[in-house]
């Protein structure tokens, strides 16, 4: 292993390892905690606020995840890898997707929720985090980014990332998921990702070989930048509605529901546009561009 190779494998841990410290403290804080717990209650009971007008794209977007469009949607990944003859990173794209989305289901099964009287009408509901809906939108937008021919991975990446986004947006907006659920299955798709491209690390062409793409690099610019600006203004907003969690829910104003709304949303897209912003500016240096 080359030192090119060897920097590439210690950012790849470390961005794992970030990642899952990142969706430990989702849990600890959000489900954990009764004060997550309201906090994100709150942001969900709000979903109120324009449901009746985001109905129909909501609905559409969510009931187009399925096992079976889900397997679609891997095997046309496949199929583009394929005829661009990068077998290796068609594996690699698969491994995200199953394994982000097994990830998932066991995580919702093993988590604890404890029952702090917080959200009673869904108590029997036990743990929803992570969102499976979500992890399927995020492993499906990391595999067409990391597959993508040079032409398209500009606008593909940032196509891909906006539709993700409204998806974990979607299951806020629809009543499905709480914020925390969606921002954890970005951040479970996101440990995958950077696990997975380990495997990419052996094959990496030594120095005085072809450079790395850089089709990928004012795309990851800008979903970076939107990312940290969304979650500066989720903490902005979250922490407005921490101030009035011991109010009762049927007592706060429609301004206060908004906030926690805008808060729980902005929350989800901060965490999309940066865990596939990261995605983006690392496939570059992953993937050479062929002779």
């Amino acid at each position: 292993m080359d030192r090119r190779q060897a920097y590439l494998a210690i950012w790849l841990v470390l961005l794992t390892a970030a990642q899952s410290a990142a969706l430990l403290a989702v849990y600890r804080v959000f489900v954990q905690t009764r004060t997550g717990q309201a906090v994100d209650t709150i942001s969900l009971t709000a979903n109120q606020i324009g449901r009746d007008e985001l109905e129909g794209p909501v609905t559409l977007v969510l009931n187009a995840m399925s096992v079976v469009s889900l397997a679609l949607v891997t095997a046309l990944v496949f199929f583009i890898a394929a005829i661009r003859r990068r077998y290796l990173l068609a594996v690699v794209a698969i491994v995200i997707i199953v394994g982000a989305n097994v990830t998932t289901q066991l995580l919702k099964l093993r988590g604890l929720r404890p029952d702090y009287g917080i959200d009673p009408d869904r108590v029997t509901v036990g743990n929803t985090l992570p969102s499976g809906h979500t992890t399927i939108a995020a492993s499906v937008a990391i595999a067409f980014i990391l597959v993508l021919p040079r032409a398209l991975s500009g606008p593909g990446t940032i196509a891909v990332a906006v539709w993700s986004a409204f998806a974990g947006v979607a299951t806020l907006a629809a009543g499905w998921h709480r914020p925390s659920d969606a921002v954890a299955a970005f951040l479970v798709a996101g440990v995958w990702a950077s696990a997975a491209c380990l495997l990419l690390v052996p094959s990496l062409p030594r120095s005085g070989l072809d450079p790395p793409a850089r089709g990928l690099g004012w795309a990851a610019g800008v979903l970076l930048g939107a990312g940290v600006a969304a979650l500066i203004m989720a903490v902005l907003l979250l922490r407005l509605t921490h101030d009035v969690i011991n109010w009762s829910i049927e007592d706060l104003s429609r301004s206060r529901l908004l906030v926690a709304y805008a808060g729980g949303a902005s929350g989800i897209a901060g965490t999309a546009c940066l865990v596939l912003g990261l995605v983006a500016a690392t496939v570059p240096r992953m993937v050479p561009a062929r002779p």
